[in-house]
């Protein structure tokens, strides 16, 4: 049972080249191909400005024009005056009807000679899709030697880690309670394994179904909840859940399944700038209600061990102040923004005196430090962190309070830890991946404070690609960092394509997990070059407050230091480079193409 590794960003890929104004070879590397229509010859006129006057300038059909610009007006139309406005309306959409028919028209004829490439690209796409297929193992959550997990639409629960046939029992099917459209979302198992909470979601709705089902020889359904964004079991019968209604979760229930069934309202979030979901610390001690904006948090606890009680405030509302709970002996360890600089913080505080007053101070991150992700073991924190495109992990010890930095394999890039980790474990398990390497096991030894490279992996690591992390200065004097992939076994890097990427948007990072085509770029001798620029959150949360908003012209600045910086050191050139960005990444793109076309000669932009 191997789950395979899906390939939508291919099929973007591929869609987006389609549509580009300029088309690249992989062989022939990248050639201008004009897309003037051939349906209707007609002359193109282009604004001169030479000479400090405006005139038009004529060019025969098929010529290739410095820009493509696209216009329902054509000569000779009269403008309409406000009197005649639906009769103005009728006719720009029959233009522009007409003007999508002849382009369309033009691109069947023009991208005919690209057919035998674009099939010999697919061909070795799937190749390297069907090599670089491997089993990431689904989500596992265990119970003891219980085992639950979900594949291809089902819930199985198996002893052990032994999926063999007559070992596997199939508690939940898609397809047999009628949601055959919709895919699971989220498992939830309660305590005593009496009760299981399957989250469904189509693809076409934002909202979710929760369907608890009664677990046994026969499991059965107990209960259809519509509407739902998170839930987590406070007990073994004891359910917590959010509702979301359009795109917006402010309401928490609470339904129990005990002899006298019964579901009552137990919160409601009353600003509209705030979503609600619940949490469940590791250790299982409390259920969390958490209230956040984009910059505030808010979070009341549910004492499972009295889940009928009224949720604790944790902290009332700080503007400007974000925060997150777990729990170990009686006290809570916050993750948060409070304090200068506004960057991430470990802090804890006793339970039953939990106010901003009695935070003390866990761990502070560094200077340009992102926080990738954090986990609390029954006697360790561990933190996933990046600094200037590097990860590394920082252990902190409960009973020993030393603090031990662990260095990761240089190309790392991605990380996703193991899904459902036990909370006593000794040793913490994750992958470890980039653009193009897939991922890859490793294991951390609490015990033995050391990183396990795991021994099982079905496709080898890429050797033959060298990661490069650079600095690019950007007009402010802030350095930018840039991380650089190319074949080992290239030579004359300046005159190999390179694709750049970037985003730069809403604190998020770029998405830099493993990609077939990404490698078979690398494979056919393309550079690709990752720009870290500000209003992304590589470097942490100034790092996006330095490129949005007002700042968001430091990003575009920070953008062209990257791509002149390795145009500088010899990779590739601008004849030979192509900028990729996709959603809001293509603000940066496009500003880019208006401030300094003279950098790029291709853009591919994607929507999600």
């Amino acid at each position: 049972m191997k789950g395979r590794v899906p390939c939508a960003g291919l099929r973007n890929l591929l869609r987006a080249l389609s549509f580009s104004v300029r088309c690249c070879s992989l062989h022939n590397h990248l050639q201008p191909v004009c897309l003037c229509s051939k349906t209707n010859p007609q002359k193109s006129h282009i604004p001169d400005c030479s000479g400090g006057t405006w005139a038009r300038r004529t060019l025969p059909p098929g010529s290739i024009l410095p820009w493509r610009c696209f216009s329902c007006k054509q000569e000779g139309t009269k403008i309409l005056s406000k009197r005649k406005e639906e009769s103005s309306i009728t006719t720009s959409e029959l233009l522009y009807k007409n003007l999508l028919k002849s382009e369309q028209e033009n691109w069947n004829d023009v991208s005919a000679r690209y057919k035998a490439l674009t099939k010999g690209i697919k061909a070795k796409l799937e190749e390297l899709h069907n090599k670089y297929t491997f089993s990431s193992g689904s989500p596992r959550i265990r119970f003891g030697e219980n085992v639950y997990f979900e594949e291809n639409g089902c819930i199985f629960l198996s002893k052990g880690d032994n999926v063999g046939e007559g070992n596997v029992d199939i508690l939940f099917s898609t397809e047999d309670l009628g949601f055959s459209d919709a895919f699971i979302q989220r498992i939830r198992i309660s305590r005593d394994q009496r009760y299981m909470a399957v989250g469904l979601k189509s693809e076409n709705s934002e909202e979710a179904t929760c369907i608890i089902m009664k677990l046994g020889r026969s499991p059965t359904v107990e209960k259809i909840i519509p509407n739902v964004f998170s839930f987590e079991w406070a007990t073994s019968d004891v359910l917590y859940y959010t509702t979301q209604k359009n795109l917006k979760s402010q309401n928490v229930f609470m339904t129990t399944f005990a002899n006298q069934k019964a579901t009552k309202l137990v919160y409601t979030e009353k600003d509209a700038r705030f979503f609600v979901d619940i949490y469940c610390t590791k250790d299982r001690r409390f259920l969390t209600i958490n209230s956040n904006s984009k910059t505030t948090s808010e979070v009341w606890l549910v004492d499972c061990r009295h889940p009928l009680k009224l949720p604790a405030l944790v902290q009332a509302r700080t503007k400007g102040v974000i925060y997150h709970i777990e729990h170990r002996n009686d006290e809570l360890y916050i993750l948060t923004t409070y304090g200068e600089p506004a960057e991430y913080k470990l802090m804890k505080a006793p339970v039953a005196t939990s106010g901003m007053e009695n935070w003390q101070l866990v761990y502070a991150l560094e200077k340009k430090t992102k926080l990738v992700d954090l986990e609390v073991f029954s006697d360790h924190c561990i933190m996933f962190l990046k600094n200037a495109g590097h990860l590394y992990l920082k252990v902190i010890s409960f009973l020993s309070h030393s603090i031990w930095s662990i260095k990761l394999p240089t190309w790392a890039c991605e990380f996703e830890l193991e899904s459902h980790p036990e909370h006593t474990t000794s040793t913490c398990y994750f992958q470890l991946s980039s653009p193009v390497h897939p991922p890859k096991c490793f294991a951390y030894s609490f015990k033995e404070n050391n990183l396990i490279e795991q021994a099982v992996q079905e496709v080898p690591i890429i050797t033959n690609c060298h990661t490069t992390r650079l600095l690019a200065k950007s007009k402010d004097e802030t350095l930018v960092p840039i991380t650089v992939f190319h074949n080992t076994n290239s030579k004359e890097l300046r005159r190999k394509p390179l694709l750049v990427h970037v985003y730069g948007a809403y604190g998020i990072d770029l998405n830099m997990s493993f990609k077939e085509e990404k490698l078979m770029l690398i494979e056919e001798g393309w550079i690709l070059a990752y720009c870290h620029v500000r209003g992304g959150g590589e470097l942490g949360l100034g790092w996006h407050r330095d490129g949005c908003q007002h700042n968001k012209l430091k990003g575009l600045h920070d953008l062209k230091a990257c791509i002149t910086l390795l145009h500088e050191l010899g990779f590739s050139q601008p004849k030979y480079t192509a900028l990729a960005a996709a959603s809001a990444g293509g603000v940066l793109a496009g500003a880019l193409c208006n401030t300094d076309p003279e950098l790029i000669r291709a853009v591919v932009l994607q929507m999600f």
